[in-house]
């Protein structure tokens, strides 16, 4: 949609684009960040005219220091780290000297991990102060996350050459500007400015820099486990979650990744002792699993809405539209069931209100004249925040209903609790929002993907996903052809997160 076909009054379009973080990669039993904007709030397609207009940054860096943030982006972008031909553990390398050369000590940049060739960042910005701040998490160190690693992208596949930095009408485009290189390009050019400034934090400022979140995410389990200044950290921001939405020039929403939901898939199987095909038998392993799968095709899970899903619609109410009265029910205590299942009608807000098992992969059979010896299907699993997965392992054994398939799970679900909303926290990032992001709406939302936050969030840290990249979200492209980014988005989320780290550490 263009400005141009706004209406002069104050509606917006129905749903909500779908909270999946990214494209599944089954080798690695979890998401990677995919469609950046296809998360839960998505299809907000706002059209606010009467807004105010997008102020200024009170906070903005210097020409200079934008040329290096770009430069910065510009090495990122030149250097493959994809899996598993890329090199990850070169971009790191990259990043240190920098940082080494802007007056960080040796010790406090650190090339680490359980594998080499990966070699994750960790930067120490050292407390020079008591930590006697009311910052939300005052007490202890401030994490800071971000991905180096990208998914694979063929040259061919591109207008451009997806490894050189190009910037052309207004974009930046190359594998892993959105998604996010452009986050790490930002946090550690502020922690240049930072170090340059003379700026010390009442707190520990900690920058992780994995190098495998498109894949296993590993590392980042890896750092909680092993990492001193990773482990003690009790408050997490994260620059691979939470844009901004954008209706032509106008910023609407910043959104705040507060929860994902669990990722958990299993394989359903019916054996049969098979045969010729010419004779058929009264039992089919093919059939027999099609009539599962028809009868968890036809269930639900029960609605139910957490902290932040109740949250989302509360303030996505305030937008107006003809599902608003519906949201403000929904979100009320008690909740107005009535108002749940009209919005469920819509799959992007019942992805965010249930637990969501679909069949994603499906295999029978050996040969074209022989009866099916086995049949197998994937069923994919969203699972809420605070769901129990032995619930939903017992509530698919009812849904099947039949001895005769059976159902295992594909790996194991790494829960992850939702952040809290408290006021401290969102009171800050909406003071931050205000001055740079004049009239956008800060609404928290949960994730149907996963980010490398799942597993801070399960170690009990709590996790911010507030990335502040605005973009259409009609023009999605990460991890697709031409990735890109909007310049001016890249250096006012550069400006928003110098601010955003200065009132969370200080």
């Amino acid at each position: 949609m263009t400005s141009e076909a706004a209406p002069q009054t104050l509606e917006h379009v129905s749903a909500l684009r779908l909270a999946s973080h990214s494209v599944f990669r089954p080798a690695a039993g979890r998401d990677t960040r995919g469609a950046r904007l296809a998360r839960w709030h998505s299809a907000l397609l706002v059209v606010i005219a009467c807004l105010p207009g997008v102020g200024e940054a009170q906070t903005r860096a210097s020409v200079a220091d934008r040329a290096m943030a770009r430069d910065i982006l510009r090495e990122l972008i030149a250097i493959d780290t994809s899996q598993p031909h890329g090199n990850p553990r070169a971009a790191s390398e990259v990043l240190a000297k920098r940082l080494i050369a802007a007056g960080f000590d040796t010790e406090d940049v650190q090339i680490v991990g359980a594998e080499p060739r990966l070699g994750n960042l960790v930067v120490r910005l050292r407390s020079g102060l008591k930590p006697e701040s009311t910052s939300p998490g005052a007490n202890g160190p401030l994490l800071l996350m971000a991905h180096l690693d990208v998914v694979p992208a063929r040259r061919d596949d591109w207008s451009i050459d997806p490894f050189v930095l190009t910037e052309n009408e207004g974009y930046f485009y190359g594998r892993g500007t959105n998604d996010n290189k452009a986050g790490a390009a930002m946090l550690v050019a502020n922690l240049i400015r930072f170090k340059r400034d003379g700026f010390q934090p009442r707190r520990d400022v900690i920058v992780a820099l994995t190098t495998d979140e498109e894949t296993t995410g590993d590392s980042i389990r890896w750092l909680l486990a092993n990492h001193v200044d990773v482990k003690r950290a009790t408050q997490a921001l994260n620059t691979d979650a939470g844009d901004g939405m954008l209706f032509g020039e106008r910023r609407l929403v910043l959104g705040v990744q507060a929860s994902e939901k669990v990722y958990l898939s299993y394989q359903l199987e019916a054996r049969n002792p098979g045969g010729h095909s010419s004779v058929p038998r009264t039992d089919n392993a093919i059939y027999q699993l099609a009539e599962a799968l028809s009868r968890l095709s036809k269930f639900q899970f029960p609605l139910r809405l957490n902290e932040v899903t109740r949250a989302y619609l509360a303030r996505t109410s305030e937008l107006g539209g003809p599902e608003a009265a519906d949201m403000r029910a929904a979100s009320a205590t008690p909740p107005d069931r009535a108002a749940m299942e009209r919005l469920a009608q819509n799959p992007s807000y019942a992805s965010g209100m249930r637990t969501t098992c679909v069949a994603t992969m499906l295999e029978g059979g050996h040969a074209e004249n022989a009866l099916p010896q086995t049949a197998r299907a994937v069923v994919n699993c969203r699972i809420l925040p605070d769901e129990n997965p032995a619930d939903v392992d017992r509530t698919l054994e009812r849904v099947v209903a039949d001895k005769g398939v059976s159902i295992r799970r594909v790996g194991e679900p790494t829960p992850s609790p939702p952040s809290p909303l408290t006021k401290e926290v969102m009171g800050t990032i909406e003071g931050v929002a205000a001055k740079h992001f004049e009239g956008a709406r800060v609404i928290p939302e949960m994730s149907a993907g996963a980010t490398d936050g799942l597993y801070v969030r399960n170690a009990g840290i709590p996790v911010y996903g507030v990335s502040a990249i605005f973009s259409d979200p009609n023009d999605v492209r990460a991890h697709g052809r031409d990735e890109r980014i909007l310049v001016r988005s890249f250096y006012d989320a550069l400006d928003f997160w110098y601010d955003l780290v200065r009132a969370f550490a200080q």
